[in-house]
């Protein structure tokens, strides 16, 4: 290695020590007009050397949002882990592809080691599955696992995608909406089934909508339950609607892309209790565990199907040589180039273990406990939903306040003042706000401090509005 190249890597390390040193703003808060403004963001058509890379690293994390910092709360992942933060460079640095056995011979170990632990902790005793893109891609996955079960010849001669009907609760993740546009089933053939007063998909409107289905022609062939909605992190009744699917011949696929962590939990477990009845599952190491994104898995109690929905591989006389069909991935995944996630989810998790992983989440959930009886013991907030995950959904209150209007103007001036960045999001018609506990740096003392800045920041906005009754 010659002296600029080493002289680079030192000035490159030097940045990252500072960007994770630095300070606790979670961002200088800049409009996209001005930031377009004043950014350098000209591609030349000579090349500007290293020193130049230099200035852009620096330019982009002065505009970077810290993830790392306490007051990072918005989305359902955060934080910082060392040693997936290392298990990322590596993978980079070795730039090997995960198709093949023979081009990531250790990776591709790595891999399947970390599927079957998965596996095991669901109770897919015999099950497989493969790292992908994240939650949305898992789940549609799974629909096509579930479309497979129901016209396994589709495969061939292409499916009648308008006769399909899936089923989903009403407060579930987009990305079904997602998988229907991409599979071809249609925006209109999702079913999305009516909830009970937490958020949780109600067992006896499922039924309804299936028998409603087959009175109008229609196919029903997947239920997706959600183990941790994005709003309220509510958790359907996996049991019960496994028992639904087993009397219906449905598929069952579980979309615990941000509860799913919740397995190490002795504690918290029962949420998903009945997770080993379904087909399919997706689970996002990069949310809860805290691993850089991304980093997901989607898991199946049935590997042959897998494989089926895969075998377009097969026809890559190019790629699978050997006798590694039973090793090489590229055979169980929709991705022909993927790069190794497996590494840094490997490495955190021989740093945590399981028990590490436990203390993390139950830490989580008292935190989130803790910022709960805060709301409840002021004046000035209220609670918008029962809680038993790490969402905990709020708004500042007070009487003859226009609530909505309110909570809106003091999200936005939450993340300008850059101290929290916190979720705006919708509970029927309500504005709320949702503080999400997902970040390792996150204290009691960082959640006085965000009760703080809302209730100062709400007095300070219903101060300069009219009263009115």
């Amino acid at each position: 290695m010659d002296k600029e190249t080493d002289d680079f890597l030192d000035e490159v390390l030097i940045r990252i020590r500072s960007h994770l040193d630095g300070s606790e703003k979670v961002v200088e808060h800049i409009p996209q007009s001005s930031l377009r403004k004043i950014a350098d963001l000209n591609i030349p058509l000579e090349g500007m050397g290293l020193e130049n890379t230099l200035q852009d690293i620096d330019q982009f994390l002065k505009y970077s949002v810290k993830t790392n910092v306490p007051g990072f709360m918005n989305p359902l992942w955060g934080g910082f882990n060392m040693s997936a933060f290392a298990g990322e460079v590596i993978a980079t640095l070795t730039n090997n592809s995960m198709y093949t056995y023979e081009l990531s011979p250790l990776a591709t170990l790595i891999e399947q080691a970390l599927i079957r632990r998965m596996c095991d902790i669901v109770g897919f005793t015999d099950g497989n599955g493969t790292l992908t893109t994240g939650g949305s891609n898992g789940n549609m996955i799974g629909m096509m696992c579930a479309r497979h079960q129901v016209d396994p010849l589709g495969q061939q001669r292409g499916f009648k995608g308008e006769q399909l009907v899936c089923f989903v609760s009403e407060e579930s993740h987009y990305s079904v909406l997602m998988a229907a546009n991409v599979l071809g089933i249609g925006f209109d053939n999702v079913i999305k089934v009516a909830c009970d007063s937490d958020g949780r998909m109600r067992c006896d409107k499922l039924v309804e909508e299936i028998e409603r289905s087959r009175l109008n022609n229609q196919l029903p062939f997947c239920v997706i339950a959600t183990s941790g909605t994005t709003v309220r992190g509510a958790f359907d009744p996996v049991k019960e609607i496994a028992h639904i699917c087993g009397e219906q011949n449905l598929w069952l696929h579980v979309d615990a892309a941000w509860g799913g962590s919740c397995l190490f939990s002795a504690k918290h477990r029962q949420l998903v209790d009945g997770i080993e009845l379904a087909d399919s599952v997706c689970w996002d190491a990069h949310k809860m565990m805290g691993v850089s994104l991304v980093c997901s898995a989607f898991l199946i109690k049935r590997p042959e199907v897998l494989r089926k929905i895969c075998s377009h591989g097969n026809v890559a006389h190019y790629l699978f040589l050997g006798d590694a069909e039973d090793v090489d991935l590229g055979r169980t995944s929709l991705q022909c180039g993927r790069r190794n996630d497996a590494l840094k989810l490997f490495l955190a998790w021989r740093e945590k273990g399981d028990a590490g992983w436990s203390r993390l989440v139950e830490n989580y959930v008292e935190l989130a406990d803790y910022l709960q009886s805060l709301v409840e013991g002021n004046e000035n907030l209220e609670m918008m939903s029962s809680r038993v995950w790490t969402n905990v959904c709020i708004r500042y209150t007070g009487h003859g306040i226009d609530h909505n209007s309110v909570n809106e103007q003091l999200r936005e001036r939450l993340v300008k003042a850059g101290n929290f960045m916190v979720s705006q999001s919708n509970i029927g018609d309500d504005i709320i706000l949702r503080p999400v506990i997902a970040n390792p740096s996150v204290s009691k003392r960082t959640l006085d401090g965000l009760v703080d800045e809302i209730v100062s920041t709400g007095n300070d906005i219903i101060r300069n509005i009219p009263f009115s009754s």
